[in-house]
């Protein structure tokens, strides 16, 4: 949602998420969604364990949420820390923590590498962010987590696609 929100708008059919979900909220979480979700207690639980995912599917809409627990390493509490809110309509009507524009283009090249470099679409969202957020992005910060993260040829990849050469 955040990068049609920071850049090229798409149609998709799953939300991801972070969450510092903990063993002690699972009962609780479960209760409350249950109604609405599709929910599985013990894949949340597996999912604490071993620092990954579960999902939920929302019953009338059949949307997948993909729920990543929050890791507990410098970039991702960082990340995190610089969440904002936003409201994604005209009304106002509810308000979500999205990701900063410089750590959606992050995650999405983190995603692409771990995923071998596979999935286009990963990079065509990190182009839009780039393109559509240019010059607000916050382009040291960027650079100082890419090398920390080792996708340094990946971010300056994505800015040369993005006509971006002279900021790098």
């Amino acid at each position: 949602m955040a990068s049609s929100a920071y850049g090229i708008a798409r149609a998709t059919m799953d939300v991801d998420l972070v969450a510092n979900v903990e063993i002690h909220h699972v009962n609780r979480l479960v209760k409350y969604l249950e109604k609405d979700y599709y929910i599985d207690a013990e894949m949340i639980r597996d999912a604490i364990h071993t620092t990954a995912s579960f999902n939920l599917i929302h019953l009338e809409t059949m949307i997948k949420i993909d729920v990543f627990i929050a890791k507990n390493q410098p970039y991702d509490s960082e990340a995190l820390a610089r969440r904002h809110p936003d409201t994604l309509d005209e009304e106002n009507s509810r308000t979500f923590y999205l990701s900063s524009p410089e750590d959606v283009i992050l995650s999405k090249l983190q995603w692409y590498h771990r995923g071998g470099g596979v999935s286009q679409q990963q990079l065509k969202d990190v182009l839009g962010v780039l393109k559509i957020q240019g010059d607000k992005l916050d382009l040291e910060y960027l650079k100082y987590w890419a090398s920390r993260l080792n996708l340094s040829d990946l971010l300056n990849r994505s800015f040369d696609d993005a006509g971006m050469r002279e900021s790098t």
